[in-house]
């Protein structure tokens, strides 16, 4: 009964926190881990008992999945020399950089800890900035490498992990061997995540119905997580490849109720698991806090983590700017093929180094002893040095991106908005050629489809993106619409109310009106 209500309590706290980002109009990370550090501090706070390992592979396939099925393969490919440039060799270099300062900073800390908070803290979020970033219009290159950082980072900064963890429980560390194992693990992880993808994608063919459609595609990441850790190469890179292949296929593959239903699932999903750790961490602060005063006056500990902070964010800039010119320089066919980089929008890449829910959920996941019974080493330390660098840069680097960038005045592509009318243009002149072809072979009169071609023909204003203008037909068309949902879902709730109607059709004619709202 104490976990049903402690679960309770912590989603009524995501949807108070949740509200709040939501009112205040900022990413809802940030009020997730700033409230969650507040819950870890309340007197008489219960703790949730888990086991470590269970929330590593409980938390990270479906918000990974999700990641890798919405990433456009491509973009991706077309950038994918910035993006693993970011994704592998910052990884590593913040590994490297962050675990240095620690044991200069706290001498005591073994190497192979410190590297274990670098790989926790390695790898960037790209869910507060990109938040941000696609309410500003920023060019859609940009936006495309963070998130394809944020999707291959995760993966090798987890590999990273996995290595530093077992140098700490065995004691031993050869970089040769580390560094073959990098390459079969990858390797293995990748096939056979695509692997099951294809079988899935097999067997999705046969399945016909949303529901069950549905629930197969929640199973796709934690097979694919399960099945590669079983035969020891890389969980996380196997959901990644998972996802980008079923993304591949899935606009043939998918009906649209699926996609509708799964959409949602999968957003409430992704949500709950976000909100569930930043709080569940946030909670363990308390007793962090509390173990860590005895050997470290606050003082001390916000100077070791206002550096280890300045470090992962001070190394992401040493990187950017001559990874960004240096390939330029020595090859002239680069030169040709991409645009020449701008130094703002460096700079504001540079800036989107937030950390999140990947590195919670490894700190988290820390072991609690070593084989031999004794505690692993400076777990507390490293766990809230975790927490400062995700709060650092959370709060500071996201609340600070915005006015950046109208400061920089980075911004102003409109690329996206007018391939999105070009598309509707084309799509409703195919329709358009249609409906002649069949009123044709019908011989019906061609009056009778006058106004579904004027309706047709109005999309591509009616869709058009925020900040676009409607010509006044289009707006009057869009109010018109509107009025007519709104008069007709308020009968059909009067005759619901008057029991004039059954529970069935009420929610069958509510769920035509949701489709049609949601259209518009």
């Amino acid at each position: 009964m104490v976990l049903l209500e402690l679960v309770l309590l912590l989603l009524l706290c995501a949807v108070a926190l949740g509200w709040i980002a939501r009112r205040f109009k900022f990413p809802y990370p940030i009020a997730l881990v700033v409230g969650g550090a507040l819950l870890g501090f309340m007197p008489r706070m219960p703790q949730f008992p888990f086991d470590p390992q269970l929330i590593l592979v409980l938390v990270l396939p479906p918000i990974l999945y999700q990641a890798s099925l919405l990433t456009s393969w491509n973009d991706f490919k077309a950038n994918i020399r910035p993006i693993s440039l970011l994704a592998i060799g910052l990884v590593i270099a913040t590994t490297l950089a962050v675990g240095a300062a620690l044991k200069l900073l706290v001498p005591g800390v073994p190497w192979a800890a410190a590297f274990v908070l670098g790989a926790i803290v390695s790898p960037p979020d790209a869910v507060a900035a990109t938040a941000i970033l696609s309410r500003l219009n920023i060019p859609r290159r940009m936006i495309t490498i963070l998130e394809g950082e944020s999707l291959v980072n995760d993966a090798s900064g987890l590999v990273l992990y996995k290595f530093a963890i077992a140098a700490v429980l065995t004691g031993a560390f050869s970089l040769v061997d580390a560094s073959t194992q990098f390459v079969a693990v990858s390797v293995g992880g990748i096939a056979v995540g695509m692997a099951l993808a294809f079988v899935f994608i097999a067997i999705h063919r046969h399945l016909g119905d949303p529901f069950i459609e549905v629930v197969t595609t929640l199973t796709i990441p934690y097979a694919a997580y399960i099945a590669a850790e079983s035969v020891h190469v890389s969980g996380v890179l196997a959901v990644v490849a998972a996802g980008l292949v079923r993304g591949r296929y899935s606009p043939e593959l998918v009906s649209a109720e699926m996609r509708i239903i799964a959409r949602s699932v999968w957003n409430l999903l992704v949500f709950l698991l976000n909100s569930l750790i930043f709080i569940l961490i946030g909670m363990q602060m308390s007793d962090v806090t509390a173990t860590l005063g005895g050997r470290y006056s606050a003082l001390e500990l916000a100077g070791i983590g206002s550096a280890v902070s300045a470090v992962a964010i001070g190394v992401r800039f040493l990187w950017v700017y001559p990874v960004a010119y240096l390939p330029r320089w020595l090859s002239g066919s680069l030169r040709e093929q991409e645009p020449k980089p701008r130094q703002r929008e460096l700079f504001i890449i540079g800036w989107c180094g937030m950390r999140g829910i990947v590195s919670l959920a490894a700190a988290l996941a820390l072991p609690l002893t070593l084989p031999g019974g004794e505690p692993f080493p400076h777990r507390d330390l490293i766990i809230f040095l975790t927490f400062f660098v995700i709060a650092a840069t959370l709060v500071g680097q996201g609340l600070t991106l915005a006015p950046l960038i109208r400061r920089l005045k980075v911004g102003s592509n409109w690329s996206l908005r007018n391939e999105q009318q070009r598309v509707r243009a084309a799509m409703s002149s195919v329709a358009l050629a249609a409906i002649d072809d069949i009123m044709r072979k019908e011989a019906a009169p061609a009056d009778w489809a006058d106004n579904l071609r004027a309706e047709i023909a109005d999309r591509i204003v009616l869709a058009a993106p925020d900040g676009v203008d409607l010509t006044p037909r289009a707006a009057l068309m869009t109010r018109l619409r509107h009025a007519a949902i709104l008069a007709e879902r308020r009968e059909l709730i009067r005759l619901w109310r008057d029991n004039e109607i059954s529970d069935e059709v009420m929610h069958h004619l509510e769920e035509i009106l949701d489709y049609q709202e949601a259209h518009l």
